[in-house]
Parts: C-alpha cells; structure tokens; sequence
C-alpha cells in the first residue's frame, strides 16, 4: 500500500529548540522543490492503493536517495547518517523518535519501481523547471560517454573457471533440494581452476613456448566447461521432469535456483564459444561478447583513451544546456554508432519542452549531412557538428565561421560535464546489473543533478538569495554541504 507522506510529528520535534527547526541553506532550496505532489505519481503504478503493508512515505524514500546520490553514499552509511544528523532527519521528513528505514527497504523500492519510476521521475523535475521558466534551449551538446559495469577484467580462462564452479555450485542447491538426484555430475571447479592457475604460471615466462602452453590450457578449460555445461542441462532437464511429477509442489526458490541454473549454462556455453574463435585466431563479435555472469548485458566498448582503451559496459548519452541541466540522457546495451543517437534525443527535447533547441552541437563523431538535414527538419537553427572525412571548400568555408567556432569552442565543455556526472553522480560505475539497472543507476544521478541545478536556478529567479556554486571549487557560500557525511557521525566514527 503507498504512502506518499507523514503528517505527524512526535513530540520531540514539538519541543525543539528555534535553531534546529532549519535547514541548511543546500537543503533548504531542495526542501521547497522537492515539495510537490507530482514526485509522488511515478510510485503509484507500483503499490495497490488498498492490500499489503503500508510503504514507508515516499517523499522520505525521495528525499533520502538524492542524500545518497549527492554524497555518493551506501544504503547502510546513508540509513546511519540519517539516524545522526537532526537536520538530515528533518530534510527527510522522519520525525524524532521514528526509526529511519531500514537499508533493505531502500533497495527494495529502489528495484521494484526501475528505470521506469526513475525517467518519470525526471520528467516531472524536467516540466517543474519548464513552468518556472529556468531551462534555457538556446544552445545544447551531446556527448558519449562509457558507464562502467561492476565487473572485473574480463579474461577467458577467469571466465571459465568462475563459470564452471558456479555451475557446480548450482547443481549442489538443487540436489540438497531432492530435485534430479540420480543424475550423474561431476564437480570440475578443482580442475578448471589448477589449469587457471597454470596459465598464470606460464605467463610469468614471456616466451613463445610459454604462449603455446597457454592456448593449450586454456583449450582444455574450454573443453571443461563443454562438459559441465552438458552435466548442468542434464540436471535441469531431470529436476524439471520430477517437478511437474510433483504436480507443482516446487517451491518458488526451487524453480528461481532452475532458472538461475539454466541462464548461467548459456552463458558459460557462450564464453567456451568466444573462447574457441579466439583460438582459432579470430575475434569474438563485441556485440554480444559475454563478459561478466552476474551482467550478461554489458559489452567491450573501445573509446580510444589511452589509460583505457576497452571499457565494459555500457554507452550513454548527455545532452545538456549551458546552465548544466541534463535535458536528456539515454543508456543503451552495446557500442552503437553516435550519428542515429543524436536526433531522437533531440526529438524528446522537442517533445519535452513543446519546442526545439535554437542551436546543436557535437563532436565529429555525429557528423553526418543526414543527421544535419534530420535536425534542420526538426526545427534546430544553427547546428554546429564537424563532418567526417576531409571537408571541401564549401564545408571549409561552413566550419571556418565564427558562429560555427564559437558553438564547437562551447561544445567542449561536455567533457567537463560527463567527468562531473562521473565524479560526483556515480556515472563512474554502476552498481546495479543489467541495462535495466544501469538506467536506474544513471537516472538517479541525472535526477539528483538537475535537482540541485534547477533548485538553485528557480531560487535565483525568486529573489530570495544567491545561487548556491555547484561546482567543485565550492567557495565559502557552499561551505554547509560537506563532500562527505558530517564528520562528527558515529557511523563515520
């Protein structure tokens, strides 16, 4: 059952002295935007109206995950921050006495509700900020970026070896479950993982014989994991046989451990097939490369930066305004070209905000004559992106002007933004599986960002005081938003 509020106050709060009923000027301003019923309507879709436990008030759930985001917090270190800090508690709507939430039931909303309540979420900040008049559309950039999967470097043999010993891990839950206990398997992690551990040996040699012993070994791991992938078909194959014998009296762990079992079997044939075709000497489809078992969606991405020239995960794109706004962003599986990205983005802005940019601009990267012609259709006036290849005269002549300069001397600065998302709204990695999870991952960041901006900008245009720097230089009027939680917390302590 959803909660959208807490209208009571204990006693506690009553009593409190003058000086701590505010808030610091930071979380004053996100205070009053956050303040608005329309947050609320993108949690309705997923709690009844009427059955189950009440939830806990989702303008307290808000509240703490742009906490969470805007100090690059864990669940536990957040829910223990709250519990401390007076002001935070009161930022939050907990009253005194309350117990804050627990960090499970953060991460419970935080995965049931997804991308989904996360880009409505965004949205409904997106049209606040449009009715107060304070996103300016004169000018955008887009830019690409990789936002990293939770994954170690991916090796074939690392990838055997922890595939075939999950496999066995698998197959042991279910037979201690009474499901398939008369298929013969055979537990490989010992194997699969003395020939790992060879190969780190050879390595260490840097000679050609040491280079051939490796792709023999790492041949016979592939062969391991043929053979355990077979065994573990098998067992799902029979456990599934005994369940419907069973007439469905499985349980729902039961049949979650068989799914579980079943998926990870694919991907563990997967990478013995990548792992064959580089043996052979060619080079796995980085489009469906498999290089994590617990993400099978993410994907080597070549950039071309020198620390790192293959990054894996996922590719996104920002697209945001001079005052820093992120008007849209999108997160998608693979490493698609830039040029199709860039007019559906531009697209939703138009649809958002009820009309086009003024002015475009992007890096070499988007530049196509298609994308330019689709852009002009669409409404953009001036767009300013570098063509591919060796220009002509002509588009010399377009590139040399001083408008054209001035937008791509601008456009540089979504570096700067893409390392901001990075460094202060966990764009540097995500933390959630899957592409559905990095969405959310980088939606929060987005929204937490904006927040801020909007927050600030709408204070501005009020009157009621100066625009608090968000930047990283955070001159004295920042000084009361801490890069990190208080240092006087005792969970800090």
């Amino acid at each position: 059952m959803l909660r959208t509020v807490n209208p009571q106050q204990s006693l506690w709060d009553s009593i409190l002295p003058a000086c701590c009923l505010g808030l610091p000027p930071g979380l004053a301003e996100m205070d009053r935007l956050l303040d608005d019923e329309r947050f609320f309507e993108p949690f309705v879709p997923f709690f009844s109206p009427r059955v189950g436990r009440p939830s806990i008030p989702m303008e307290s759930y808000l509240r703490m995950m742009f906490l969470k985001y805007r100090y690059r917090l864990g669940f536990e270190t957040l829910c223990a921050e709250v519990a401390d800090s007076i002001s935070w508690r009161r930022f939050c709507r907990i009253p005194l006495g309350d117990a804050v939430p627990h960090p499970s039931t953060l991460e419970k909303i935080t995965s049931r509700c997804g991308e989904a309540a996360v880009a409505a979420l965004n949205e409904a900040l997106l049209a606040k900020a449009a009715e107060n008049k304070v996103v300016r559309l004169d000018r955008v950039r887009a830019d690409t970026t990789v936002v990293e999967a939770d994954v170690a470097y991916p090796t074939d043999s690392g990838l055997l070896a922890k595939g075939v010993a999950k496999l066995a891990r698998l197959t042991a839950k279910i037979k201690q479950a009474g499901l398939a206990a008369r298929t013969k398997t055979r537990d490989r992690t010992r194997s699969v993982r003395r020939r790992a551990h060879g190969i780190g040996a050879w390595l260490r040699r840097r000679s050609d014989d040491a280079k051939d012993e490796v792709r023999a070994i790492t041949a016979e791991m592939a062969g391991i994991a043929e053979h355990a992938v077979a065994d573990a078909r098998a067992v799902v194959r029979n456990a599934r046989r005994g369940l419907r014998r069973a007439a469905g009296q499985g349980t729902a762990k039961t049949a979650a451990l068989l799914a579980e079992l079943e998926r990870t079997a694919g991907l563990v044939e997967q990478i013995a097939a990548q792992t064959r075709t580089r043996l052979a000497g060619g080079t796995p489809d980085g489009a469906t490369r498999v290089v994590s078992l617990h993400d099978a969606d993410a994907r080597p991405i070549a950039k071309g930066r020198l620390g790192k020239p293959v990054e894996f995960g996922f590719k996104a794109q920002v697209v945001d305004n001079a005052d820093g706004i992120v008007v849209d962003h999108s997160v998608v599986i693979g490493n698609p070209p830039d040029a199709p990205m860039l007019m559906p983005a531009i697209a939703r802005i138009k649809a958002r905000f009820g009309k086009a940019p003024r002015a475009v601009t992007a890096d070499r990267g988007y530049g196509e004559a298609a994308v330019e012609a689709e852009l002009k259709t669409a409404g953009v006036k001036e767009v300013a992106i570098p063509r591919k290849g060796k220009p002509g005269a002509a588009r010399q002549a377009v590139e040399r002007a001083r408008g054209f300069r001035t937008l791509i001397k601008w456009r540089t600065g979504s570096e700067g933004r893409i390392s901001n998302l990075k460094h202060r709204w966990g764009w540097d990695r995500t933390l959630m599986d899957g592409i559905d999870g990095a969405q959310t991952w980088c939606g929060w960041g987005v929204l937490a960002n904006n927040s801020l901006k909007i927050a600030n900008l709408i204070e501005a245009n009020d009157g009621r005081g100066a625009v608090i720097p968000t930047d990283r230089s955070r001159p004295a009027a920042d000084a009361h938003l801490p890069p990190s939680p208080p240092p006087t917390s005792r969970a800090a302590a």
